[in-house]
């Protein structure tokens, strides 16, 4: 783990963290600010196989076929792709 600088503002909780206007207003933010290394552990994903459902979804052909562009010019796995899109989708709608 890396010592936090002490001359930054360190962000405990997500909700201290801004919506942004530009990508410029967040480059402000995040050179004075940074975040805690508790709140980034926190926020990694560890999945654990067991925790694991398979299901079978149908596509589209030509669907399926832009998907895995996408996911090739990221260099990812289509389907991790997929649930990345997921996850960020479901957080999304609990937002709301």
């Amino acid at each position: 783990m890396t010592a936090l600088s002490p001359d930054l503002k360190i962000i405990r909780l997500w909700k201290d963290v801004p919506d942004f206007d530009s990508e410029d207003t967040e480059i402000q933010f995040w050179s004075t600010h940074q975040l805690d290394q508790r709140l980034m552990q926190s926020s990694l994903h560890r999945s654990d196989v067991r925790e694991s459902t398979t299901i079978t979804l149908r596509f589209d052909p030509r669907m399926l076929s832009r998907i895995k562009r996408v996911a090739r010019r990221r260099y990812l796995n289509y389907q991790s792709m997929m649930k990345q899109w997921l996850s960020e989708r479901m957080e999304q709608e609990m937002k709301e």
